[in-house]
């Protein structure tokens, strides 16, 4: 089976509470702020020997909380029609603008967002450059959705497009507007949201968990089981 979630945010106990509704060989998808690549220390790599040693399989997109330094050190391959880093033999970071087939679905997905308390975090220490997509991410997004046909089963991302944060802030009564420190990024999911045909869109990102106009669903807690 395939299992949606949001932000970890290296959170073992949470990840550990999820485990518990996986079983042999399902897919555990995290939208973005996975967390266990930030520190870069031991005690890091002892919780990702851990995971190592469970039977289902952890791919998590980026999000803006990661350390982009050590995440782009691990090796590239390709991984059921995608690029991906190799983590560990069940860990893989999903990158940005891939199209993937798995258990018979197909699957866009895109990181990154602009970290909004950039002024209380350290430049390469507590946050990254790396965090927004680059020119060439968004060129290969666009070639890959084209490859696919303008047609996926499922988007996967950390923000959401620009109409979707405002029907969220509305919705949970927060507040939530885009920012302009991320317009490209919003605007180019904006384009997907607008030219691609998909079944459902997933993000995280907001620590919300809440449907959205109908095919959007913001996830941070809720384990969402989406098909074999």
């Amino acid at each position: 089976m395939i299992y949606v979630t949001g932000d970890l945010h290296g959170d073992m106990n949470r990840l550990r509470m999820i485990e518990k509704t996986l079983a042999e060989g399902d897919y555990l998808i995290v939208c973005g702020d996975f967390g266990f690549i930030y520190y870069d220390n031991e005690d890091e790599e002892r919780t990702l020997d851990e995971i190592k040693s469970r039977g289902y399989t952890v791919c998590f997109i980026d999000g803006n909380h990661e350390n982009f330094a050590k995440l782009n050190q691990y090796p590239r391959e390709m991984w059921h029609g995608g690029r991906i880093h190799r983590i560990r033999k069940n860990v893989v970071h999903l990158m940005r603008g891939q199209v993937y087939e798995i258990g018979g679905s197909t699957f866009y997905t895109m990181g990154g967002a602009y970290s909004i308390d950039r002024a209380i975090r350290v430049k390469d220490v507590s946050y990254w450059e790396e965090e927004l997509p680059s020119n060439a991410d968004y060129r290969e997004s666009g070639q890959n959705l084209r490859a696919a046909g303008m047609q996926v089963d499922y988007v996967l991302t950390h923000t959401a497009p620009q109409s979707v944060i405002r029907e969220l802030g509305m919705k949970c009564r927060t507040g939530y507007a885009p920012d302009a420190h991320d317009a490209e990024l919003t605007g180019h999911l904006e384009w997907i949201a607008i030219d691609v045909q998909y079944r459902q869109w997933f993000f995280g990102h907001w620590h919300e968990d809440a449907e959205i106009l109908g095919k959007f669903r913001a996830v941070y807690f809720d384990v969402i089981c989406i098909g074999k």
